[in-house]
């Protein structure tokens, strides 16, 4: 009994060991690699050249704008003249001004419902696409669209649901003599999400394709011989390995969520009042109404002040979704 509790103490001991050491060439011995020490120095003095550039670069394009951006808007300013230094005032200004709380809540709708429906539907065609033959013609079919500005979607869309577009041109043959007013101030929110999912579905179903198709076939062969079902395949072998690109997907799509502006612009404008309806707004373009548009004198504190709520925003959801979506890395 004492023999058979030694051996595989001995043996764990064995393996540790062995697992320990270090192949020899492949690495530095450890005295060699301590602070200090000659391989350290020469880490420290290639981290200047490769990592200054880089770093200078990140800062005067993001970091001094964004700490502006927060000075700005402590401030009142018309965009000239002298600043006037009001404190927390311009937050408090936009939340109590209903029209920033319904365009941030549907910039809310955009993150969570657009694109719960377009995560749904890309990995729905990931997994129709993922045996079907021809599929890298699909996949560049599919991802063309990401690849033209939201500009031409936002005209496309106003031609196609306008009074005379083709929409109403459809429906006419089956007796619609009075078509619906797609482009109602109460109809146009719901087109807008409706077209972003039809011109992102795309790109993401493009990266969770890569992602997909990254996994080795032995591991579709091991579940065939062990007799698992399709749900079983799923859950155990694509989902887990594909989790990473599930989570850097979720962060894409939220920092471009928080700053749609342009279809809503274009779309919204093409009922013809030129500015959209504010049922459709969002928080950038209640951003860029304050800040240029919809009235005499510019108020570029408060506007500042909804874009780096914004900011906050994409930030924290960023790091919630980092922090939500962490899991072992799995290497294969």
């Amino acid at each position: 009994m004492s023999i058979g509790l030694k051996e595989p103490r001995a043996g764990k001991a064995a393996a540790q060991n062995t697992a320990s050491r270090k192949p020899a060439g492949r690495k530095a011995p450890a005295q060699d690699r301590r602070p200090g020490s000659s391989i350290d120095v020469q880490r420290k003095k290639l981290l200047v050249p490769f990592v200054g550039p880089a770093f200078v670069l990140y800062t005067v394009l993001f970091i001094v704008p964004a700490l502006g951006a927060v000075w700005i808007s402590l401030h009142k300013w018309a965009g000239s003249g002298p600043m006037k230094f009001v404190g927390l005032d311009n937050y408090g200004r936009i939340f109590r001004d209903r029209l920033f709380l319904s365009s941030f809540g549907n910039t809310l709708l955009l993150l969570f419902v657009v694109g719960a429906a377009i995560f749904i539907l890309a990995f729905a065609m990931t997994l129709v696409l993922r045996d079907m033959a021809g599929k890298k013609m699909v996949r560049n079919v599919i991802f063309f669209p990401h690849l033209i500005n939201a500009l031409v979607f936002g005209v496309l869309a106003g031609f196609i649901f306008n009074p005379g577009g083709m929409v109403n041109s459809l429906l006419a043959p089956f007796g619609v003599t009075d078509p619906p007013k797609w482009l109602a101030q109460d109809n146009i929110f719901p087109l807008i999400m409706v077209t972003l999912v039809c011109t992102t579905t795309g790109y993401f179903t493009t990266i969770l394709m890569a992602g997909v198709d990254r996994i080795p076939p032995y591991y579709y062969e091991d579940c065939a011989l062990a007799g698992a079902s399709a749900f079983q395949r799923l859950r155990y072998v694509i989902l887990p390995l594909t989790w990473d690109v599930f989570g850097t997907c979720a962060v894409l799509w939220t920092i471009s969520s928080v700053k749609i502006f342009e279809i809503v612009w274009v779309f919204g404008g093409s009922s013809g009042a030129g500015v959209p309806p504010t049922q459709s707004w969002t928080a950038a373009v209640y951003t860029y109404v304050n800040a240029f548009s919809g009235q005499s004198t510019p108020a570029y504190g408060a506007a500042t002040a909804s874009a780096v709520l914004s900011l906050a925003l994409i930030s924290v959801l960023v790091v919630l979704l980092r922090r939500a979506m962490r899991r072992d890395a799995v290497e294969f």
